[in-house]
């Protein structure tokens, strides 16, 4: 442990990146992390084995009359004789191929992809010196992490990784209100080390005590460093507690250990946060199940996961539809986002048919309509359109009810790409931010038009141009999906 910081103390001290926000901010985001648009997320760990609630079966599990209590005495029996360490056995992860799961994302459309190498739960899906409750030792006895990304480098996508470890300080707590396995002494290094028992359980307190101490906030850096030597993630993605006051001198030397390793090894990177954890374009917002309401100046990213009610597997998952995703990505990315969509695999390694089918539909409708998305740059308006977005974190369970009237703009090279969140039964469309405009009006659109097609269709656009719109009329193009029309500008 002493060895590793006085390295990364070293690596600060010699990169072009120190640990101060300043020069934190010096940071710009990858080109490729702007063009890519679209990945994957990976929700698997010990909590797929019970599947039951969510990712957070460790902690409710030990919450005295939560549903995971009371389901885990019912299914498995008293805590003190089967607590959370007892399912790791249990998770054999029988048929896990990394290649399937690769070839899938890629077949999705997927351009990079974060597997979780470390849950609040604790046990690390990779390999490591720090503790033996990790993949490789124990549960499938397999370097997770690694042998995906291998798959990943293979086919072209942009290995990530995701570290939720900062919430193990609490998630495991309430496992000392009564008699369970989680027991004194636990010491660094342990599965429910250090489980301490919140003041006030409020975890959106910045403040809360107990703080997390030296030893562990030192534990945390040591682990995302080794992470990030081991493996090399372009993208490290962090959860939300990392906000909290005790985290902030530790996040400073993490980001510039982080930026200057990638500096050293020729590559960008970029690291994801949540809230206000960094200072503004240090790093890259990630808004957690939500989007902006309207175009941002920077680039910003959306999680959300395919099943509504959990990231991890889940016996009764509840999907959305694979139209929903699209028109939430094409909305994103219209506002100078990008989507990082979530699945969860099952404990034994397999991916739902729900899940898998949802994917295969995304990269479908980007193989027709993908020059929409990737490598594209917002327009001068990211749209037009009656529905709103409602803006912020924890709302893609509002059901947005698109019309016809719905349109967002994207461009790359000399096109300009009107997408269509759904389709007219009639086939008649007006584009208003496409109206004639007058040499009065600077924000008027006054480029000349060429020609308009449709992606993915052989008919032909009938169109006119007027101070109100281009209307347009087109027949025989339905979908269930966006539909893109495809401007060529002069």
């Amino acid at each position: 442990m002493r060895e590793y910081l006085k390295k990364i103390e070293e690596v600060i001290a010699a990169g072009p990146y120190k640990d101060t926000w300043e020069s934190l901010q010096e940071y710009e985001v990858p080109k490729w992390y702007r063009n890519a648009k679209f990945g994957i997320f990976i929700h698997w760990g010990v909590y797929s084995v019970p599947a039951f609630g969510s990712e957070w079966y460790p902690r409710n599990m030990y919450i005295q009359g939560s549903p995971e209590y009371e389901h885990h005495i019912r299914t498995y029996g008293a805590h003190k004789e089967f607590g959370y360490k007892d399912f790791i056995p249990m998770f054999e992860a029988e048929n896990f191929d990394p290649a399937a799961w690769a070839d899938l994302f890629l077949k999705a459309g997927a351009k990079y992809v974060v597997p979780v190498a470390e849950h609040h739960d604790g046990f690390q899906m990779y390999k490591s010196s720090l503790s033996h409750f990790n993949a490789y030792e124990m549960g499938p006895k397999r370097d997770v992490l690694g042998e995906l990304c291998e798959e990943f480098d293979k086919r072209g996508i942009v290995r990530g990784a995701s570290s939720h470890r900062i919430e193990h300080w609490f998630f495991m707590g309430h496992g000392k209100d009564f008699d369970s396995d989680v027991k004194e002494p636990l010491e660094r290094g342990d599965l429910y080390w250090p489980s301490v028992r919140m003041e006030n359980d409020d975890f959106k307190d910045l403040f809360s005590k107990p703080y997390p101490t030296e030893e562990f906030m030192e534990d945390w850096l040591v682990r995302t460093c080794e992470l990030i030597d081991n493996y090399k993630p372009r993208v490290l993605w962090f959860d939300w507690w990392i906000q909290h006051d005790a985290a902030k001198p530790y996040l400073r030397k993490m980001a510039a250990y982080y930026y200057n390793r990638a500096a050293e090894w020729g590559i960008q990177v970029a690291i994801n946060y949540k809230y206000d954890a960094f200072a503004f374009q240090s790093a890259v917002l990630d808004i957690e199940r939500g989007q902006f309401a309207d175009v941002k100046p920077y680039f910003w990213q959306t999680d959300t996961a395919i099943a509504l009610n959990s990231w991890s597997y889940t016996e009764n998952n509840q999907f959305r539809p694979a139209q929903d995703l699209v028109c939430d990505l094409v909305d994103i990315v219209s506002k100078n986002g990008c989507l990082l969509l979530n699945v969860g695999p099952k404990a034994d390694g397999t991916i739902t048919k729900e899940d898998t089918q949802i994917l295969l539909n995304i990269g479908e409708w980007l193989r027709v309509n993908g020059e929409a998305i990737y490598n594209s740059k917002v327009w001068r308006t990211f749209g037009e359109g009656p529905t709103k977005v409602v803006e912020g974190g924890f709302s893609d369970g509002i059901k947005k009810e698109f019309t016809s009237e719905d349109i967002r703009y994207t461009v790359n090279g000399e096109y300009l790409y009107g997408t269509v969140l759904k389709t007219d039964k009639e086939g008649s469309y007006k584009f208003g931010s496409l109206a004639i405009g007058d040499a009065e009006h600077s924000s008027c659109f006054h480029g000349i038009i060429e020609d308009i097609e449709v992606l993915g269709f052989d008919a032909k656009p009938e169109w006119t141009r007027d101070e109100e719109a281009l209307k347009l009329k087109v027949a025989g193009v339905e979908s269930e999906y966006p539909v893109v029309f495809k401007f060529k500008l002069k």
